[in-house]
């Protein structure tokens, strides 16, 4: 199996440490989101792992091997990190082929990730015509090229129209269920929880979590219970009484916080009261986030005095 390995990763410019002491792996058959604040570290780090930097100490390994030392190293890795990387002056097509050309793959390639990337139509045309959301497909699809088992992504989603997103989540699933090692960078919390099964969080350089996805927003997000009710007092009065912090909104919906589904059930059932409506509120992705990276944020804005 192919893995990315970061070990004990630092890389300082000059007296700013962009990276400070990484250790993790990015496992294969699984979406693992790459989070942090703007200036957290994500992107100096996937260009550590790609060679692309040198770091101050530590190693980063796709294998067990620096990507340096890797032969044909399109066939193990395909990565994106600018979508803007390609001659603007070439064609679509033209820019897969030289790719293609210099990595010993097959001529058939091209058509095949043209087509897995839905620019098939426009190959023909000169890169400094295509939308942004068709530079991040052509990006993708040179990605894909050497149909690697590592893939590297960052912010994919960019400039894609909302077909496109959908693309792209499933294109990542897939890839995982394949058995593919994937990790993609990213700002958007709702997609990354569309698509991603575990997570490397970084604030300033450092390590903030390294976790299933779920596990993340459990551990930081409290449980709550939605609940609706005919007799509202009866309701009240119950979930005071066992201690319950409860908060009613405007449309008449209980938000009970710190419970379960199923001991507010028991409760209702067992004093009788009626109920229209008993859900999970589950913590999101964003919720965790936030309330993790809060003090890590780099660049804030501060609200304004009125």
């Amino acid at each position: 199996m192919t893995s990315i390995h970061v070990q004990d990763l630092t890389k300082e410019y000059g007296s700013r440490r962009a990276v400070d002491h990484l250790t993790f792996t990015v496992e294969p058959g699984r979406v693992t989101g790459f989070l942090g604040p703007n200036g957290a570290g994500k992107s100096t780090t996937m260009r550590l792992v790609l060679g692309l930097d040198r770091p101050t100490s530590g190693t980063a390994t796709v294998g067990g091997r620096p990507y340096a030392t890797l032969h044909e190293p399109l066939r193990l890795v395909g990565a994106l990190l600018d979508a803007g990387a390609a001659h603007g002056a070439r064609t679509g097509r033209d820019h897969l082929r030289t790719l293609a050309v210099a990595n010993r793959l097959p001529a058939r390639r091209v058509d095949e990730v043209l087509e897995e990337t839905g620019l098939t139509s426009v190959a023909r045309r000169r890169v400094k015509t295509y939308s942004l959301g068709m530079r991040q497909r052509l990006g993708i699809a040179a990605a894909l090229l050497g149909d690697p088992s590592v893939i590297m992504l960052d912010e994919p989603s960019n400039g894609l129209d909302p077909e496109g997103i959908v693309w792209i989540r499933s294109l990542l699933r897939r890839l995982a269920d394949e058995g593919r090692t994937v990790l993609v960078s990213s700002h958007l919390m709702n997609e990354t929880a569309s698509f991603a099964d575990h997570l490397v969080v970084l604030g300033r350089g450092r390590l903030l979590a390294d976790t299933p996805m779920r596990e993340f927003i459990d551990a930081r997000v409290q449980p709550r219970v939605r609940v609706r009710t005919t007799d509202p007092a009866a309701l009240e009065e119950l979930l005071d009484r066992n201690g319950y912090e409860a908060a009613q909104s405007e449309d008449g919906t209980w938000t009970v916080l710190h419970a379960r589904v199923e001991d507010i059930g028991r409760l209702t059932s067992e004093a009788r009261v009626p109920v229209v409506e008993l859900t999970t509120a589950e913590g999101t992705l964003e919720q965790a986030y936030l309330n993790l990276t809060a003090s890590e944020t780099e660049f804030t804005a501060q609200p304004q005095e009125a």
